[in-house]
């Protein structure tokens, strides 16, 4: 039987949420966004988290930042200590100092200006054992060495090859932190990543094309429930397979910039995984 960790997660409202430009495939600013929409999707998100027992901390957003409300990528919080975000494009550049200053505000004593180019838990996922860490489209190699010293834990580095799947997060997920357990999509990795997850995850739950393309992978799991976007209805089945419990959430206008559960959600980790 699995059991649920109570979690502390920092999220931001999607009071500036827009889609003025495009910075990934999934971005169109001829489309209309409903503001309304995405913040009741938001509010949705963040009193499940509530009812499911996890604490939910909320940042300001700040007016010019319309991707703001993808929490997960202005940092990674590992045992306490935070590495913040340095971003790729210079649209989100100003997200990175104002995450940094809610950490210190927030009681955080170490928190860390990263020198290279990572867009945090976007390109971080924490197990375990491993520190999994994406690169190909935003975060530079040079950041996983950093991230490996700062936080000394070994780092997988992972080459995303599908820039549908710009980030680590869009096609990958941590199901159980302390069991080393995973989901992911096979086609968004090079072959020798693929390799790599084949032999240090032999039983991972491998989503199909059709589950990856709604963002299936962005989810967010307290090791017993798995808080995905609604349209991945074809993991469903294969998770409770595996004993976790599904919990379907829409974040449809959210998806319009390329992000769903996941990218709203930062982890705050108090201690070691």
């Amino acid at each position: 039987m699995r059991s649920a960790t109570p979690r502390r997660y920092l999220m931001c409202p999607p009071a500036h949420f827009r889609v003025t430009y495009s910075i990934n495939p999934w971005m169109d600013p001829t489309k209309p966004v409903d503001p309304a929409l995405a913040l009741f999707q938001w509010e949705d998100l963040r009193d499940r988290y509530r009812a499911l027992g996890h604490t939910v901390e909320v940042m300001d957003p700040l007016p010019g930042l319309p991707d703001m409300v993808f929490a997960a990528n202005g940092a990674t919080v590992v045992g306490g200590r935070v590495l913040g975000a340095r971003f790729a494009n210079p649209e989100r550049t100003a997200e990175a100092p104002a995450h940094l200053a809610w950490f210190r505000a927030a009681g955080f004593a170490e928190v860390r200006e990263p020198e290279h180019v990572n867009e945090g838990e976007g390109d971080f996922a924490v197990t375990a054992s491993w520190l999994l860490a994406g690169q190909g489209f935003r975060s530079s190699p040079l950041a996983h060495d950093e991230a490996q010293e700062f936080f000394g834990r070994p780092v997988v580095s992972l080459e995303l090859t599908d820039p549908r799947y710009y980030h680590l997060d869009t096609a990958l997920a941590v199901l159980d932190d302390a069991r080393d357990e995973i989901m992911y999509y096979p086609g968004a990795f090079s072959a020798d990543s693929r390799t790599v997850l084949a032999r240090l995850f032999p039983d991972a739950l491998q989503a199909t094309e059709e589950d990856a393309a709604v963002l299936g992978l962005n989810a967010v799991s307290d090791g017993r429930n798995v808080l995905l976007p609604r349209a991945a209805t074809g993991l469903r089945e294969p998770l409770r397979a595996r004993g976790f419990e599904p919990v379907p959430v829409d974040m449809s206008e959210l998806h319009k910039a390329g992000g769903s559960v996941k990218c709203c959600t930062q982890e705050l980790r108090p201690g070691r995984v």
